[in-house]
């Protein structure tokens, strides 16, 4: 019998809209003579499976299964494609882990923590060859006196950003210190990014992404890196999903001594975190220094066929099907 595959899609955010991109794409390239697969969608109001004829099926919570066909559909598992809450962030994997369901992400500890960017770099902060932005971490009770004790901590320019969250929404880059206090307001007051603000000292440099997992073998394998040149002051939520507003260049333009370098720091980064499946990190390569600063670490990356990660896969002349099927048959073992 083939293996029977929850593809979760949706979530509680914004960033629900690119979840169902990303779990189109996934359900176009998985093996379909292999998996059984069922889109899942889930959203506040209900989690669901739409059937062919149209009829939607609601998900038993219980024990996450499917009543389809006068049948309990009994899934071997999740295969989670939902960027934000709660797919990023650890509840989703909590939810998993209470109902014995093997998934192809980090655990929730993992999600929950990384969803955190101040208290991410805490633990990533004595990794070498890896240089962490000066910042600040501000909680909800200091937004009245947040501007004071960044300029007291920080030279300007600066990157204010919510400290939960993903693709880049609430997030300011701050030139002029009378800019400072409304870029704190918009970040604190983002859509479900939780109640802290991280403020981080701008590095001038060209910046990447890069994605890395764990194959059948347990061997981590780094992909090829991926450039961001973007016409937005930064790369941002437009300039993510905006066409013609960034040039990715896959595979980026770093000699060997730097890819040697930078490898060595992602797999560190990924073992010192304990991640699970496919992971995506970002960074900066300072000009004048040719120093890598971590930026963030995204536990469910997007993919859509322009998204970094199928870019990488192709790079190393792999297929999506043959990455996606990798991650699975990973899950299950463990």
């Amino acid at each position: 019998m083939k293996t029977k595959i929850a593809l979760i899609t949706g979530g509680y955010t914004g960033e629900a809209e690119v979840s169902f991109k990303s779990s189109a794409f996934v359900y176009s390239q998985l093996d379909h003579d292999k998996y059984d697969i069922y889109q899942i969608t889930i959203t506040q109001d209900a989690w669901f499976y739409v059937s062919d004829s149209g009829i939607k099926c609601p998900i038993n919570k219980e024990d996450f299964t499917l009543l389809l066909h006068d049948s309990i559909l009994k899934f071997d598992l999740a295969f989670i494609m939902v960027h934000g809450s709660p797919g990023e962030d650890g509840r989703l994997q909590s939810y998993f882990d209470l109902v014995g369901m093997p998934y192809t992400s980090c655990d929730a500890l993992t999600s929950a923590l990384t969803m955190n960017k101040g208290y991410t770099k805490a633990i990533l902060a004595d990794i070498e060859h890896i240089n962490l932005a000066k910042s600040v971490l501000l909680f909800d009770a200091q937004r009245a006196e947040g501007v004071s004790l960044v300029e007291e901590k920080l030279s300007l320019p600066y990157f204010v950003k919510p400290n939960a969250g993903g693709s880049s929404i609430g997030m300011t880059k701050v030139k002029v210190a009378e800019e400072l206090q409304a870029a704190i307001d918009k970040a604190f007051d983002a859509e479900n990014t939780g109640s802290q603000v991280i403020i981080e000292e701008f590095v001038h440099g060209r910046e990447f992404s890069e994605g890395i997992y764990r194959n059948i073998d347990g061997e981590l394998i780094v992909l090829p890196a991926t450039e961001v040149k973007t016409t937005r002051e930064f790369f941002d939520f437009e300039a993510k999903y905006i066409p013609g507003l960034t040039e990715e260049i896959t595979p980026a333009d770093l000699n060997e001594e730097q890819q040697s370098r930078i490898a060595k720091i992602l797999k560190e980064i990924y073992v010192r975190l304990n991640c699970k499946g496919m992971v995506r990190i970002d960074f900066f390569l300072e000009n004048d220094t040719d120093k890598f600063y971590f930026i963030e670490i995204n536990t469910i990356p997007g993919q859509t066929p322009q998204s970094f990660i199928p870019q990488q896969v192709r790079a190393t002349g792999m297929t999506e099907q043959e990455f996606y099927g990798t991650l699975i048959e990973v899950a299950l073992k463990r």
